[in-house]
């Protein structure tokens, strides 16, 4: 198993304590069916994660090969890596709303209308495939060792496990800095004015330089999930739903540009799945109208 997957499975203890002190003092924040998925959505997505980088490691030595610069593990260039690992994760994390074709996978995060420490739990099998991987290429590109890379990005995405909750409110002067609860509360909100915001891993500051920052609205109460019908509670639908969706307008869709648009376009509202019925209706959580004749404006 690569290094990356035994980092996460030896924090599980603490990720795990964390749900039970959050569950204790705040019941009203959980639902046992939406927890249970959501570890059942976790270890599914550790596992294909784990097969998929059995596969890719090769590939990413191979790239490594051809790197700029020969980057030697420092504590400067271990920062160094880290801010750059998370300067590239705000651009995963970007695309991922705004990109179709990575909004299938990312979708399953946003599927659950609760917030609390198991949603960061509610991962997709499909990022290996929609291409996750991707974003952290350049850094292999410009020098940094492969498994060096993936440690950092499971370092950021450990950090992010904790930003996840209802229960920590202001953190002071760290709220500038950093992402915090606080501001990853409005990321999970389909309001509006927050919609599309705060795409931060570790530091905020990304969003505060490219335009994407968000601050609580005052009056304004905020609504969890995705907009649209949301999948049904399989876990097949949670995980699919979106992607066979894609698909199925990809297949409708008249002409070459209409096709790349379907794919790679930001993900309007469409018209929901009819078949198969077990995926129920299901739409992204976008707005505008799609170019197929469906008017969908249900905000």
């Amino acid at each position: 198993m690569p290094n990356v997957e035994w980092l996460l499975l030896a924090l599980s203890p603490l990720f795990g304590l964390s749900v039970v002190v959050e569950y204790y003092f705040a019941k009203r924040l959980y639902q046992w069916r939406d927890s249970f998925m959501n570890a059942l959505l976790a270890l599914s997505h550790q596992l294909v994660d784990a097969l998929s980088l059995l596969l890719l490691m090769p590939c990413f030595y191979w790239l490594s090969n051809f790197a700029l610069f020969t980057i030697e593990l420092t504590t400067w260039t271990l920062f160094l890596g880290f801010i750059l690992q998370d300067f590239l994760y705000y651009w995963f994390h970007r695309a991922s709303h705004h990109i179709h074709w990575f909004w299938t996978a990312h979708s399953v995060h946003h599927s659950s209308t609760l917030m609390n420490f198991t949603t960061a739990f509610r991962q997709s099998v499909l990022y290996p495939i929609t291409g996750m991987w991707l974003f952290w290429l350049p850094m292999i590109v410009i020098g940094f060792e492969p498994k060096l890379v993936l440690t950092i990005v499971a370092i950021n995405l450990a950090f992010q496990f904790f930003v996840h909750t209802q229960l920590v409110t202001s953190l002071g002067w760290l709220e500038k800095v950093l992402n915090t609860p606080t501001h990853h509360r409005l990321h999970h909100a389909s309001n509006d004015c927050y919609i599309d915001k705060n795409f931060a891993g570790v530091l905020i500051i990304w969003d505060k330089l490219f335009g994407t920052f968000v601050e609580p609205q005052q009056g304004v109460s905020i609504q969890y999930g995705i907009r649209g019908a949301l999948p049904t509670s399989s876990f097949w639908a949670i995980n699919f739903a979106q992607f066979l969706f894609m698909v199925s307008l990809f297949k409708r869709a008249p002409t070459i540009t209409q096709k790349i648009r379907v794919l790679f376009a930001y993900p309007i509202d469409l018209p929901p799945i009819q078949k198969p019925v077990e995926f129920s209706e299901f739409k992204p959580h976008s707005k505008g109208t799609n170019q197929y004749g469906d008017n969908s404006n249900d905000h």
